[in-house]
């Protein structure tokens, strides 16, 4: 029999592939889902145990229906869901484009808004769930040239506040875990814009992005995992941002 079930958005790389595996590892079943399909097969061959692979963008108005759809007619309603589709992007305030405001705020506050919109009604049938949006530490603070990020990034945090208040009752949790910089591919894009823009040499760029962070490196896709399954394992912690960034942002 299938364990229970797991939803993890972005589980193509980076976090999401590090969370799915996790998950499997700790008896779910694991439904995937990204954009390219190839890497969620990527994903699935280093999962332990069952796994669905949904080829789905998010972003889309009707892509999350139909890959919840989809997993429950293969297994049953999720139980877990994991919103890690995220993408950044940065540019001076002036020259922020509506299309640059527009893709945050799609792939990072509507998409996450409304996967939790359509598992909660599950969750609290079965009086259980655990809700986990990997959020960032610009959810927490404003940070100059990434004004459409740190807004899309703050929007979400507000939805997981306002959602474990309203699920406090009903035995589901919803947390925002805020990462630093994380050795990903999403930060290997953010220095080699910085190296493009600057002249830097790619070490240097790192370099830079290493020392805003007090322990001088970035944080491990294993750190943030492990951050991620403390709020799926622990119902005593709701409505929390968890930051994981070696110190920087103390609460």
């Amino acid at each position: 029999m299938p364990g229970p079930v797991a939803l993890v958005t972005g589980a193509g790389r980076g976090i999401g592939r590090g969370v799915a595996v996790r998950l499997s590892a700790e008896g779910y079943s694991v439904a995937l889902v990204s954009r390219t399909e190839s890497q969620l097969h990527e994903t699935a061959a280093l999962c332990t145990g069952p796994t669905l692979a949904v080829a789905r963008d998010v972003t889309s108005t009707s892509a999350v229906d139909e890959v919840f759809a989809a997993v429950e007619q293969h297994w049953e309603p999720v139980e877990v869901l994991v919103a890690c589709a995220g993408a950044g992007a940065s540019a001076p305030l002036a020259s922020t484009s509506d299309e640059m405001w527009d893709e945050m705020v799609a792939l990072n506050l509507t998409a996450p808004f409304r996967c939790i919109r359509r598992a909660v009604p599950g969750m609290v049938a079965r009086g259980r769930g655990a809700v986990v949006v990997v959020a960032s530490v610009a959810a927490q603070r404003g940070d100059p040239y990434v004004a459409a990020y740190t807004a899309s990034k703050h929007g979400v945090l507000g939805v997981v506040r306002s959602a474990a208040a309203e699920l406090a009752t009903k035995g589901v949790t919803v947390n925002a875990i805020c990462p630093g910089y994380v050795d990903t591919p999403m930060t290997g894009h953010t220095i080699d814009i910085i190296a493009e823009r600057t002249g830097r040499s790619r070490d240097d760029a790192r370099r830079e992005l290493e020392r805003r962070q007090p322990h001088h490196r970035l944080v491990t896709v294993d750190e943030v995992v492990e951050a991620v399954w403390s709020c799926v394992r622990n119902p005593g912690i709701s409505g929390q941002a968890i930051t994981v960034d070696g110190g920087g942002l103390q609460s």
